[in-house]
């Protein structure tokens, strides 16, 4: 009889064990779970951030718009009136400048064109000449250009000059009429 009770004992014990252990991980797990939550937050508030700046620098197409990162900023020709074309899978690779407070002005920049405008979501995007501004997701850098002239999601990217215009790249391809035996060189791309 005693050795019953004993292992009775001995077996609740061993639940007891058993499910505190699951209490402990299901804890941990917990705890693990807010903290990865609160990382996630901080990452995606400092890559809105609170308070957009516009510089300019020199990069091989001459002076352009840059964040404070230095990463050059693009407008999209899709964008019409001031507001933004690009959201989706377009805005995962080119992620719009934005600000939750009053965009600045760099050197170089002028404070009269530096706007925002309000996107589908609800954040606040910047805006330069009333072009809504984007970075390019591959562009890892400070001072690339990757993404100019590039003709994705229905329109063509440019980086921004401080007047607010896009930056368009002067082709290097000629071509050679026959009629006139002249060669002419196409700004466009």
């Amino acid at each position: 009889m005693y050795e019953m009770r004993s292992r009775k004992n001995g077996e609740a014990d061993v639940v007891r064990l058993e499910a505190t252990r699951v209490v402990i991980a299901l804890t941990l797990t917990a705890v693990l779970g807010v903290i990865g939550l609160l990382a996630a937050g901080a990452v995606a508030r400092s890559a809105t951030e609170t308070s957009a700046s516009v510089s300019l620098r020199k990069t091989n197409l001459g002076p352009i718009l840059v964040n404070s990162r230095g990463h050059t900023l693009y407008l999209f020709a899709k964008d019409r009136n001031g507001k933004s074309a690009c959201s989706g899978s377009c805005a995962r690779f080119w992620p719009p400048l934005l600000s939750q407070g009053k965009p600045t002005a760099g050197p170089g920049v002028r404070s009269s064109l530096i706007g925002t405008t309000r996107r589908s979501n609800g954040s606040r995007q910047v805006t330069y000449n009333r072009h809504p501004l984007y970075t390019y997701a591959l562009d890892k850098r400070a001072g690339q250009t990757t993404g100019e002239g590039n003709s994705l999601f229905g329109a063509k990217w440019y980086a921004v000059s401080a007047r607010g215009t896009a930056v368009v790249k002067a082709s290097t391809t000629t071509t050679t009429t026959t009629t006139t035996g002249t060669t002419t060189t196409n700004p466009y791309p």
